[in-house]
């Protein structure tokens, strides 16, 4: 968490050589909505809360905070859920814009894995296929539109699982999902929310209690 912390400080400082960080010039994008997101998901019954998601973009400038709190998980009654592996066809999860912050280069993700429970960081490294793949366009079909459109993979979509375990995705709304990977993240070891809150975690709600009472959490599947 230090290194995380000075790092963003570090490269705050070194973009304020060239320009004010604090009045970036806004990025241009070819996507109709001016903007790139980030998602956040986790498997079945896995429920976390998200802490913090920091960006450093291309520019070299550091954003923090810039999405966080529940992923979207699925807890169904009865252990009808499955919480083994990713899925084959991933959601983009719950997405929020990154208004006028230019594409990632890093991606920062602190979250509390509620069924463990433990806080886990993670830093999620873009590689440059990632951007460029970003902006290009692409003819697909989209069934709610019944028809063509150009649509583009401006959507970064984090899975995040027990033991650590991150999985980013690239995506478009009409585009199948491109794997960027997978990533280990270190247990965050003074809690949650930074140790202010005396190590206490928010419970997991009844349906993903009752399957954790009938099975193990499957780490390996991630």
């Amino acid at each position: 968490m230090i290194k995380h912390i000075i790092l963003l400080v570090a490269l705050v400082l070194l973009s304020g050589c060239n320009r004010d960080p604090l009045n970036p010039p806004p990025p241009k994008f070819p996507f109709s909505t001016a903007t790139w997101h980030i998602g956040l998901a986790a498997p079945n019954y896995m429920e976390a809360w998200i802490e913090s998601v920091d960006v450093v973009d291309r520019r070299g400038l550091a954003y923090v905070r810039v999405n966080g709190g529940v992923p979207s998980v699925t807890s169904p009654p009865n252990n009808e859920g499955n919480p083994r592996g990713w899925p084959e066809e991933p959601g983009s999860g719950k997405t929020k814009p990154m208004t006028n912050i230019d594409l990632p280069e890093i991606i920062f993700v602190r979250w509390q894995s509620l069924v463990e429970p433990r806080t886990y960081d993670v830093r999620i490294d873009i590689p440059p296929w990632v951007r460029d793949e970003m902006l290009t366009p692409h003819r697909a079909w989209c069934h709610w539109d019944g028809a063509y459109i150009t649509d583009y993979r401006n959507v970064i979509s984090v899975w995040v699982a027990p033991g650590g375990v991150a999985r980013a995705w690239l995506m478009g709304p009409c585009l199948d999902a491109m794997d960027i990977g997978r990533f280990v993240g270190e247990i965050h070891e003074e809690g949650p929310n930074g140790g202010r809150t005396g190590g206490q975690y928010d419970p997991p709600s009844p349906n993903a209690q009752a399957w954790l009472e009938e099975h193990e959490i499957p780490y390996d599947s991630w």
